[in-house]
């Protein structure tokens, strides 16, 4: 028996141990496609994770349990997106500078509205409208979904990426049409 059927033969007695793996790695192998399809580099797409993770903290860490106080963050090329709700805008402006503080943040799009805190129902409202815009993307076939991030905060959709002009244009007239859309705000950054 040589190395490599050695091998073979340790991995195939492992496999009874390893039956509620597959949906792992199943989840492994999308996620390797989605970063293989993205236009970040590896490197940023893993730091988008680290900046959204480090500005929501440096977040929580300031403004606590403030029932006031509502914001999302989102990374993407290391340019931060905020959006949700504060109650002044001298909240709105300290979330600003928290956020651009954080490591590698290249910029922030403070996109926070100064008001009341949307309720249960219009976030899970604009988590509908997200998968929408997103399924429509797929449906139309103009561009590619994993290639922009959206997200929606009551009913305003916010669009991010590393786009030709033609995309964001296909982009935005597809989220712009899209039935319940209030308004959309590019964020791109162009390739072109």
């Amino acid at each position: 028996m040589n190395k490599r059927d050695f091998i073979a033969l340790g991995l195939l007695s492992l496999l009874p141990l390893l039956h509620g793996c597959f949906g792992a790695a199943a989840v492994g192998a999308g996620a390797a496609v989605a970063v293989a399809e993205d236009r970040r580099t590896t490197g940023v797409y893993v730091e988008d994770g680290n900046i959204e993770l480090k500005v929501s903290k440096a977040l929580g860490q300031r403004f606590g349990e403030n029932d006031a106080v509502h914001v999302n963050t989102t990374s993407y090329n290391r340019y931060v997106l905020l959006t949700g709700e504060v109650p002044d805008a001298a909240t709105k402006t300290e979330a600003g500078v928290l956020a651009l503080g954080v490591e590698n943040v290249r910029n922030v799009q403070n996109e926070l509205a100064v008001g009341p805190v949307t309720s249960f129902n219009q976030r899970a409202t604009d988590g509908y409208l997200t998968s929408l815009v997103k399924s429509r993307f797929i449906a139309d076939n103009k561009v590619q979904a994993n290639r922009i991030k959206v997200v929606t905060d009551n009913n305003v959709v916010f669009l991010m990426g590393l786009v030709t002009r033609q995309e964001a244009d296909d982009a935005t007239e597809i989220a712009r049409t899209t039935s319940g859309v209030a308004k959309v705000v590019r964020v791109f950054e162009f390739i072109d």
